[in-house]
């Protein structure tokens, strides 16, 4: 079960890398100046997640309207996302959380995906400019979408 809606978002470092190299994403770094949305998803190159952060992609502008930061979030290498992130032309930043903690800090941890390890569950999060969740949503299971709809409404 994610974290609950008025609980202070747990911060994070981890790192993002593109073509200008790895760099560190904290979380806190947005506080006091825009609201931040959290994708979790469960693994770079995967058809829904693919086609999840592509679509958030093209609607980015959506977002930035409503005065928020992206960030996708998966125990991928960073190294991965930024290949898959290059192939499939995702626009959003994204963070890997190789080891986990960010993950089980925001209680979405995915056990045993197809019996190839644990990942992040499918999940999203809106942090406002004090840190705090306004929205949180865990999926029922990794193909099903969190509801963008309401993450908007959240952030309007």
């Amino acid at each position: 079960m994610a974290i609950s809606v008025g609980s202070k978002a747990p911060d994070f470092t981890l790192k993002s890398k593109n073509a200008a190299g790895l760099s560190d994403v904290t979380l806190s770094a947005n506080y006091g100046n825009k609201s931040t949305v959290l994708l979790f998803f469960p693994l770079a190159f995967t058809g829904v997640c693919t086609a999840e952060l592509c679509d958030i992609t093209a609607g980015l502008a959506q977002y930035s309207d409503l005065g928020a930061d992206v960030i996708g979030i998966s125990v991928d290498s960073p190294f991965a996302q930024e290949a898959w992130a290059t192939k499939e032309k995702i626009g959003i930043t994204l963070v890997s959380d190789l080891n986990k903690e960010t993950t089980k800090a925001y209680d979405v941890l995915f056990p045993g995906l197809a019996g190839i390890g644990d990942t992040s569950a499918r999940a999203a999060f809106v942090i406002n400019k004090d840190g705090v969740i306004t929205y949180a949503e865990q999926t029922a299971t990794p193909k099903d979408l969190p509801n963008f709809e309401a993450v908007k409404a959240a952030l309007a």
